[in-house]
């Protein structure tokens, strides 16, 4: 009888020993379980947003540009929110705000002007939103960061590359960009500075927007008034392709000079009908802008200004 008991006493006991463990490690699995999905939420909670205000998606050099920050977010797993200025500064103030109430966490912007992006970088200053600035800068607000290529440097390549193909002496015509914008200003600066010191005269002076259809209208009022041009520098390769239509039609012999290395351009001076242009990497412009906004939202410290390099391209 004592050993029936004791028999059955051992067996109460593993038994328990059992339920107990498995308790345990269903408690322990359950526990695993929510921290899982706490991490998950909390890696979630981390993504982060961005916003991208580009001047106007009209232009193919910042349809590439916006690709390439597109591209460069989907890799890294960052969300991005895009929206065209349409080359108008009040929606790009519109657009900046319109980001701020969706809570982005910083601001990409490719500034419509200068001085009339001001008003848009302070307004997320206000709301504490990182800014960086791509391509075009501005002139006021706090900005952690520009990232452009040397548009002086590309301006003077550009302005170097016609005085070298005429020999030191010439009449030039120059198409303007949008008046305010970094980039006509900076470009402008270049070019001028390579013709100092030549017999390399700019006969001609106006602005064209960066527009193809202005550059061509722009470019045939020149023609008209100008019996002798050698060369036309324009600031961007749509304002260059609108002045090589009109030249064509004209029939005379002028050299053509871009910048920003557009598929079209590309194309046009590879069958030899434009001269050359400078090639930026807008594609890279936007890459470096999601970059760059990864390493302020982590908290790394940026240089104010990051470059991007440039050279000519040519038959």
């Amino acid at each position: 009888m004592k050993k029936v008991f004791a028999l059955l006493l051992i067996a109460l006991m593993a038994f328990m020993a059992l339920a107990g463990c498995s308790a345990s490690n269903e408690a322990t699995t359950a526990a695993a379980t929510t921290a899982q999905e706490q991490t998950t939420t909390a890696a979630a909670a981390e993504t982060m947003k961005i916003g991208l205000v580009v001047s106007t998606l009209d232009n193919p050099f910042f349809v590439t540009l916006k690709e390439g920050a597109e591209a460069k977010a989907a890799e890294l797993g960052m969300e991005i929110v895009v929206l065209d200025s349409q080359n108008d500064p009040a929606k790009e103030l519109s657009n900046v705000e319109d980001l701020l109430t969706q809570g982005v966490d910083l601001i990409l912007i490719n500034p419509t002007d200068s001085d009339a992006v001001v008003g848009a970088i302070r307004a997320a200053n206000d709301a504490s939103v990182p800014v960086i600035t791509l391509d075009r800068g501005a002139n006021g607000g706090d900005v952690v960061t520009h990232i452009a290529s040397d548009n002086v440097a590309g301006g003077e390549m550009a302005g170097q590359y016609i005085v070298d193909q005429l020999g030191g002496t010439g009449k030039v015509v120059e198409l303007e960009g949008i008046a305010g914008t970094s980039a006509a200003r900076d470009r402008g600066e270049g070019f001028n500075a390579a013709l100092e010191g030549t017999q390399v005269e700019v006969v001609a002076r106006q602005v064209a927007d960066f527009d193809r259809t202005k550059g061509l209208s722009v470019m045939e009022n020149i023609l008209q008034a100008q019996p002798e041009i050698d060369a036309v520098f324009a600031h961007n390769d749509e304002m260059a392709l609108g002045a090589l239509k009109a030249i064509e039609a004209t029939g005379r012999d002028i050299m053509v000079v871009g910048f920003d290395a557009t598929d079209d351009a590309v194309k046009a001076v590879e069958d030899g009908t434009m001269a050359a242009t400078v090639a930026q990497q807008p594609d890279m412009i936007g890459g470096l802008g999601v970059e760059y906004a990864q390493k302020v939202l982590n908290g790394e410290s940026v240089d104010a200004f990051v470059p991007v390099d440039l050279k000519l391209v040519t038959k």
